[in-house]
């Protein structure tokens, strides 16, 4: 029987975890399956025990589940504690362990930078925020901000990470290194055409980091290029905290280059 891991959250809607899991253990052969499991809030501690007992060797968590799965784990990273959010569980020995993969996959595209930025502003306050303000933290960069329309929201982010916060009509005034939209702004549907920054503010030389994926290029990325700044899509803090995952559940390594293609093809269709 292949072994299985997969995915929850409610509405799951479309993943392409299952694509990217489940491609790698094709291209390893490794006897696993991956699946989307939608599961609403009420039934979290029914699954975790189904976990507990099938064994389900392996979990993606996602919205509404990132702080609620913690209750139900026996071991927590300090990373996944400091950030107050798992999105990977997984087994070590018998002991059910959570992790957050997010800050890996955040701040795995900046590690080729030639120098790393001295400033950054993360726009947004939710899960992929604190995900974020905690890798820029991480790389030591030395001067972090939070800026949401929400006042409220990223005043709690910013004193509990003990960074700044900019008011969300102020984000603009400065010559920000690094720009990180962690909002919808941009996501394919209607929000699509928008962008959380003015293309006449971009300092030329930053850095323009984008969490939405879909599409590839969002207005804030294109903008920012055309701009003199560097881009960094979203798809690579997909990727690399995907294969975060894989390499927390099976010890192997998936192919970078490989799983890069096959959710650009993913995308592209």
């Amino acid at each position: 029987m292949s072994r299985a891991y997969g995915i929850i959250g409610w509405p799951l809607g479309h993943t392409m975890s299952p694509a990217l899991h489940n491609w790698g253990f094709t291209e390893l052969g490794i006897d696993a399956q991956y699946w989307a499991w939608p599961l609403e809030t009420k039934d979290l501690p029914e699954f975790m025990e189904r976990v507990r007992t099938e064994p389900i060797l392996g979990l993606s968590v996602t919205i509404p589940h990132k702080r609620t799965v913690m209750a139900h784990l026996d071991r927590i990273s300090d990373r996944a504690r400091a950030i107050g959010a798992v999105n990977t569980v997984y087994w070590d020995g018998d002991v059910l362990c959570g992790e957050n993969t997010d800050v890996i996959g955040v701040v795995a595209p900046l590690r080729s930078l030639d120098s790393m930025p001295d400033s950054a502003i993360v726009l947004g306050a939710g899960g992929a925020a604190r995900a974020a303000v905690a890798g820029f933290l991480e790389l030591g960069i030395p001067r972090v901000a939070v800026s949401n329309r929400t006042l409220s929201k990223a005043e709690t982010l910013a004193a509990e990470f003990e960074v700044e916060c900019v008011p969300w009509d102020k984000r603009m005034d400065g010559d920000w290194e690094l720009v990180c939209n962690t909002t919808p702004l941009g996501m394919s549907g209607d929000l699509q055409g928008v962008s959380p920054w003015d293309e006449d503010r971009f300092a030329r030389g930053a850095v323009a980091y984008d969490i939405v994926y879909n599409p590839l290029e969002t207005r804030f990325l294109a903008e920012a290029g055309a701009a003199g700044c560097r881009t960094v899509s979203g798809l690579e803090m997909f990727l690399h905290q995907g294969l975060a995952q894989f390499r927390l559940w099976t010890g192997q390594n998936m192919d970078e280059a490989g799983a890069r293609r096959l959710l650009l093809s993913a995308l592209g269709s």
